[in-house]
């Protein structure tokens, strides 16, 4: 067709069959929006071309648009790179059990804020602080939706327009653009720095603390790099003996969070939730989806009195977590309480996978694939803990072409596979791949390999 007046009109092509199958599957009003849209381009395009699509030609365009617009965003990948907790591909998987319990809360109503025996409205904060309290030893526990968050409240809540001492040699920035200065102006709190950016000694704050006010002393954990060489810092413990001899409370952002010794699976120790406490840490913070393995969280533990404080702050409510995060968090705790940990959350199923199963699963991969060589290879944590620290693995390693290619051709597959390179050769760690995707996996490494140049 080449004249514009024999171009369908929007009510004939929606009477047509194909229309009446996309107003099934999409809904009348969005089906209407993409048909004009597509006659609209069809007109912008026939100033060049003279000529515009049959009926039937339309309709497919009009589809296809219908997908893009209805296709979800945020979809499941298979995690290949050998990184555990991959910030860019959502941090740690949930147990079977933190997912069955999101499931359970999300398809009903919950007690959420509602005390059952009292008939009352209760709290959302006692979800899961009994758990945090139990296994840590603190006080009191508050849940807000994630550690930057925790940080901001409790800088918010307790040092308002008042000083903040703060070691230069924890003056971090995480992903994102998180800065910790950033963070301490937006909550009103003034940042005082002391000691160099690679040593700092106790006699600093001694000596901060005598020549101004100081309302709070912050203790941040860097737990994305390190300081090596000529360094020195005090410890957790001789902090909280100068804050307390000073009357000051002392808050140690721990950021990963761990509660299991990392030492004991050939990696670094990282410091332990548990350890600060002991040390008389007066509020502890960190994440729950990093090296806890649970969802996104920011989790503050302390003193009751100074709990309390933050729970009250109205800032408290614009980063309170919902009912399906509580939910995978309970479940996630419990794995910690009931001592299978290891047994039951992803994370350190991964972390303590025995190197000779790592092998045999790259070893099975290359026989399924009929190529391929099993060469040795080194994960790492990721997510911003344990920086330097890997652990050891197989990989397999294939020889094609173009292997930047065959990456991108990789993550084109459904479910996306995120490999990684070296060497101009593709790599796979088995570390990363969940148990229920390697089928997946093996069928989407076939689909790639074959035809491909």
């Amino acid at each position: 067709m080449s004249d514009l007046r024999s171009l369908p009109s929007v009510d004939k092509l929606l009477r047509t069959p194909s229309a009446e199958k996309l107003v099934a599957k999409f809904g009348r009003p969005l089906t209407l929006e993409a048909v004009r849209h597509i006659l609209d381009l069809v007109r912008e395009s026939f100033h060049t071309e003279r000529v515009f699509p049959d009926d039937e030609t339309l309709m497919q365009k009009t589809a296809h648009l219908l997908v893009s617009w209805t296709e979800a965003t945020l979809y499941p990948l298979i995690n290949a790179s050998g990184v555990i907790l991959h910030t860019n591909l959502g941090r740690a998987p949930l147990s079977r059990a933190a997912i069955e319990a999101i499931q359970s809360i999300a398809q009903g109503y919950s007690n959420l804020e509602y005390d059952v025996q009292k008939g009352l409205r209760g709290s959302r904060y006692v979800h899961a602080e009994e758990l945090l309290t139990r296994l840590t030893g603190a006080e009191a526990a508050l849940v807000v939706n994630n550690n930057a968050a925790a940080v901001t409240l409790i800088l918010a809540a307790l040092a308002r327009r008042r000083r903040v001492l703060i070691a230069r040699t924890q003056l971090v920035e995480i992903g994102g653009g998180f800065r910790v200065p950033e963070v301490m102006k937006q909550s009103g709190a003034i940042l005082a720095e002391v000691g160099t950016t690679n040593r700092v000694h106790l006699s600093d704050y001694e000596q901060a603390i005598s020549e101004q006010p100081i309302a709070l002393v912050l203790h941040a954990h860097r737990s994305n790099f390190q300081i090596i060489g000529f360094t020195s810092e005090p410890s957790l413990s001789e902090l909280v003996t100068l804050a307390h001899q000073a009357g000051l409370p002392l808050a140690d952002d721990l950021g990963s969070g761990a509660l299991l010794d990392t030492s004991r699976f050939g990696l670094g120790h990282e410091p332990m939730v548990q350890e600060s406490i002991q040390a008389g840490a007066d509020l502890v913070c960190f994440s729950g989806d990093k090296l806890l393995g649970g969802p996104q969280a920011g989790i503050i533990l302390g003193h009751s009195s100074l709990v309390a404080r933050l729970k009250s702050h109205p800032f408290a409510r614009a980063i309170r977590p919902d009912k399906l995060c509580l939910a995978a968090l309970s479940a996630t705790l419990l794995h910690y309480l009931k001592d299978e940990a290891e047994k039951e959350i992803p994370i350190w199923k991964m972390i303590a996978k025995p190197p000779e199963r790592l092998q045999e699963q790259a070893q099975r991969w290359a026989s399924k694939l009929g190529m391929g060589e099993i060469v040795k290879g080194e994960s790492t944590v990721g997510g911003g803990s344990l920086p330097g620290e890997t652990l050891p693995t197989s990989l397999l390693a294939l020889d094609v072409n173009h292997p930047d290619r065959f990456l991108s051709r990789l993550r084109q597959v459904q479910p996306p596979i995120i490999a990684r390179l070296a060497d101009d050769r593709v790599l796979l760690d088995p570390r990363t791949v969940l148990d229920e995707q390697e089928e997946a996996l093996i069928a989407g490494l076939q689909r790639t390999l074959t035809g491909y140049r």
